[in-house]
């Protein structure tokens, strides 16, 4: 097993952490319907639809 010669300092420990530590950028996947920009696996606010079926109904 690996044992470290040294103390790893606050700093460079905190350094390495923060790199994957950050918010990720959201997904955005346009409509096939309507070809608006929304969440990818939800449904459509502007037409109502998901996966080629309509699911709820806007006015």
């Amino acid at each position: 097993m690996a044992v470290p010669k040294r103390k790893v300092s606050k700093a460079r420990r905190d350094r390495r952490r923060a790199s994957a530590y950050r918010l990720q950028k959201t997904t955005i996947v346009e409509c096939p319907q309507c070809h608006e920009p929304k969440l990818p696996h939800r449904v459509c606010r502007a037409c109502g639809y998901y996966d080629n079926k309509e699911v709820i109904e806007v006015e």
